[in-house]
């Protein structure tokens, strides 16, 4: 974004401005991160007054600021816009450049694979156009209109993540975004505390169809039978709509779908059937990562790429760390790493893989506490003890309080595997996996963003 503040002010409905000749560059709100030229926005919150940072944000290179009318002593002599509120007026500025840019703009949410999805939608698209996407876990009220903002203007695709954690949240970020196609990638348990059930979280992710443009998609997960109604009714009410809904996912029922995923140390190689026939690839392993794959695929066909051009940027795309991560150890055994988070859903389908995968014999898992389950989280961590047989597994090495639960599941009934439990000690588990993992060892880490199990592999 390169606007004067001339511009900006009139975004903002101001109508006086003595610094008018000033450029703004971008946006901040943090002096840690501020570049030259960004706008500052200090927010008021519960612990810290961002109006406190200002001259230090000018120090290091900030145009202008914002400043609210309610607080005291704002500083002179400097390119300053007083506002009412700064959240709002971000999000107003947000607004007003969204609307003045031409690219296509595309809307990822879901309980589980939004980055993944993000990352393989952009990594598709990147050799052919200009993209830019969500950094991060920018995808939130304040997040996603810094993402709009950082926007270059001649950006030609906006890939953004959209998270929430309750009601409306998704509707006010669609609506601010007007994407072109939206994606939900899944449907799990994450955020149960707060929305009740998955119907609820069905119904707050399906918020994101709001803001989507007339001719625009809507990719949904075919396999989730939640959604059905929520899509039926949406058909309904756009029976005069150019607004199109496609299904993914791995049931021959859908519109597109992945069959005969194989997984290899570099990645999983898979079939497409339905709307797109062809054969891809992914640098990324397990099954429900091809499933996000699709997304990118049927993303990219609407982009005006052929499959050969989808087969050879897509096999060179890269997730964000801590996604179904390969890393080898200086022992040669190979890490898995997709500790970045974790709900019963994707806690699932990563065991799964691991179950199933031929790229080693000697397996272990690594698994740490699922948080934000409410009142049914025993439960759910009991529930896994099912998929976990003692003869798939050399190890099981549990981590956090919650996994107490599990670990009283398991230690009877693999007396020839090696099970432990640490509720907040990680060398207990670092030193079982340093004596029993070799180069035949494949191991598995996931746990929610709270328990930080990369630290394990570390």
């Amino acid at each position: 974004m390169k606007k004067s503040l001339r511009t900006i002010a009139k975004w903002l409905n101001i109508d006086t401005l003595e610094t008018s000749d000033v450029m703004v560059s971008g946006v901040s709100i943090n002096t840690k991160t501020i570049q030259p030229g960004d706008l500052f926005i200090p927010f008021k919150g519960d612990k810290v007054n961002g109006h406190q940072y200002v001259d230090q944000a000018f120090e290091k290179g900030a145009s202008a600021t914002l400043w609210q009318q309610d607080e005291p002593n704002p500083p002179r002599n400097v390119p300053i816009l007083f506002v009412e509120d700064s959240e709002k007026a971000l999000q107003q500025m947000a607004r007003s450049y969204r609307k003045e840019h031409r690219a296509t703009f595309i809307g990822i949410t879901g309980s589980n694979g939004k980055t993944s999805t993000k990352d393989l939608v952009a990594g598709v698209l990147a050799p052919y156009f200009r993209v830019q996407k969500t950094a991060g876990n920018f995808n939130n009220n304040l997040g996603l209109p810094i993402t709009i903002l950082s926007l270059d203007e001649d950006t030609e695709f906006a890939v953004l993540e959209m998270g929430m954690s309750g009601y409306g949240e998704i509707e006010f970020l669609s609506t601010l975004a007007e994407p072109h196609y939206v994606a939900i990638t899944n449907i799990g348990e994450a955020h149960m505390q707060d929305l009740g059930s998955r119907d609820g979280i069905v119904k707050a992710k399906f918020e994101i169809v709001a803001g989507l443009q007339e001719g625009g998609c809507l990719f949904y997960d075919g396999d989730e039978p939640l959604l059905n109604p929520f899509i039926q009714q949406f058909n309904l009410e756009n029976v005069t709509s150019t607004i199109k809904t496609i299904s993914f996912g791995a049931n021959s029922s859908n519109d597109v779908y992945a069959q005969s995923i194989q997984a290899t140390e570099n990645g999983s190689e898979f079939d497409v059937k339905g709307l797109i026939e062809d054969h891809f690839m992914i640098p990324v392993l397990g099954k429900h990562q091809v499933k996000n794959a699709l997304v990118a695929i049927l993303i990219a066909q609407k982009a005006g790429l052929t499959n050969k051009q989808i087969h050879d940027s897509l096999k060179k795309s890269s997730l964000t760390d801590m996604r179904m991560q390969v890393i080898h150890a200086e022992n040669g055994s190979l890490f898995i790493n997709d500790a970045y988070n974790a709900a019963p859903t994707s806690m699932k389908a990563a065991i799964t893989f691991i179950c199933e995968t031929t790229i080693r014999p000697d397996k272990w898992l690594v698994l740490g506490d699922m948080l934000e389950l409410g009142d049914d989280e025993q439960i759910y961590h009991e529930e896994l003890a099912d998929q976990i047989k003692s003869q798939d597994f050399s190890g099981v090495c549990l981590y956090g309080p919650r996994m107490k639960w599990l670990y009283e599941k398991l230690q009877h009934k693999f007396a020839d595997t090696h099970v432990i439990w640490s509720e907040k000690d990680y060398e207990p588990i670092r030193v079982t996996l340093k004596t029993y993992t070799t180069l035949n060892s494949i191991v598995l880490v996931k746990g929610s963003r709270g328990m930080a199990l990369e630290n394990v592999i570390k």
